[in-house]
């Protein structure tokens, strides 16, 4: 999307109730800070984090199992992060050696009723997504 084409249109009338014909649903005509947050939860391990940390405080090797795939780069790439945005805590334990806790802030915590909605709507709409893409890709052979 560039930067000049942030609206999106209207679905056909009756489906959004409270928005005139023509009226965007979403705008971000300025800058609208969407920009950043779309680059966290879009990358490939937030979501995972985000999720697992929700349980309540991690280690990182506790988190590293239970994000399935994630190396140990990513891994600490992934919560420093998230920690830089204020998503995450980290906590150190004066122990021999170090324990470190991973924890969600406050606004880590907010984000996981947006994450939640995201799942919902993947669940509702994964078999109708995996029809339109055997649908498209019988059209289209590669």
């Amino acid at each position: 999307m560039s930067e000049g084409h942030t609206d999106v249109t209207t679905p056909a009338p009756g489906e959004a109730p409270g928005n005139a014909p023509g009226e965007p649903v979403v705008s971000c005509a300025e800058e609208c800070g969407v920009r950043d947050v779309q680059d966290r939860l879009g990358d490939k391990w937030t979501v995972h984090v985000v999720v697992e940390l929700a349980a309540g405080p991690r280690r990182f090797k506790e988190l590293q199992r239970l994000v399935d795939g994630v190396s140990q780069r990513m891994l600490t790439f992934t919560l420093r992060r998230l920690e830089r945005d204020g998503l995450v805590s980290r906590q150190v334990f004066p122990t021999t050696p170090p324990q470190v806790e991973y924890s969600l802030t406050e606004t880590g915590h907010s984000m996981t009723h947006l994450i939640k909605q995201l799942i919902d709507w993947s669940l509702d709409h994964r078999s109708a997504i995996a029809r339109s893409r055997e649908e498209w890709d019988a059209r289209h052979p590669a």
